[in-house]
């Protein structure tokens, strides 16, 4: 989208949608592995669905569940697109042999203030470092922004996904990207600004949730585990 008062700088716009919530995780982690997702709370969608712009294209990762979550938000209301391109690049950071471990006992052996499975540098044991996340999901957003020029651009992707662009955004500094928290469902926008001399990036906002007011649904903060609904929707 070319800026009318500045009518040599293209405006690109990335609307990030992280996938709906795991329930079937056991309180392990999953990372790259092929899990499904709770595209239960129609609400959660409808919001997601009145905010994004109807003339994007869309991407999402390989795996299943940013699949149902764009299926959830076009049956809420956005129209379905004619496609959806799938980007292996996009998938969740691989955890190696993390995958499958409990969670909580891995985190708690983590230094305190860490807000990751490890430093960024540090691979999982057989899987990837979030370095290694960091530099696939940058490249692939360089590549569809120098593709997709001016275009509003909604991808469903993963937590760890999501905080490497933003880590992008910021500069290029994938460890503050960490500092986020990006909830399920919630949106990110980050703009890419390009010019004669110029290639910067604008955060409109971070981890919208648009259903946060809703009274039919009180219980939304559930990144992980089974669904614990409230006796009264308004308590």
């Amino acid at each position: 989208m070319s800026n009318p008062d500045k009518p040599h700088v293209t405006v690109t716009r990335w609307w990030w949608v992280r996938h709906a919530p795991v329930r079937s995780d056991g309180g392990n982690i999953y990372g790259q592995e092929d899990i499904d997702c709770d595209t239960g709370d129609v609400e959660v969608f409808e919001a997601v669905a009145k905010m994004l712009p109807r003339d994007a294209v869309w991407y999402s990762s390989n795996l299943k569940r940013t699949h149902k979550t764009a299926e959830a938000i076009w049956a809420a209301g956005f129209p379905k697109p004619a496609n959806m391109t799938q980007e292996r690049d996009f998938a969740e950071q691989h955890l190696g042999r993390w995958q499958g471990m409990n969670r909580a006992a891995l985190l708690a052996r983590q230094p305190p203030g860490r807000s990751w499975f490890a430093d960024v540098n540090e691979p999982a044991p057989g899987g990837e470092s979030f370095m290694d996340l960091y530099t696939r999901v940058c490249r692939t957003i360089v590549r569809i922004t120098a593709a997709e020029p001016g275009k509003n651009i909604i991808a469903v992707g993963h937590g760890g996904v999501i905080r490497a662009a933003v880590g992008l955004a910021l500069g290029g500094q994938p460890d503050r990207g960490l500092s986020f928290d990006i909830d399920n469902v919630s949106v990110t926008r980050l703009d890419h600004i390009a010019g004669v001399g110029l290639s910067t990036w604008r955060l409109p906002m971070v981890n919208q949730q648009p259903w946060i007011a809703d009274p039919r649904h009180a219980a939304m903060h559930q990144p992980s585990g089974p669904e614990v609904r409230p006796a009264s929707k308004l308590a």
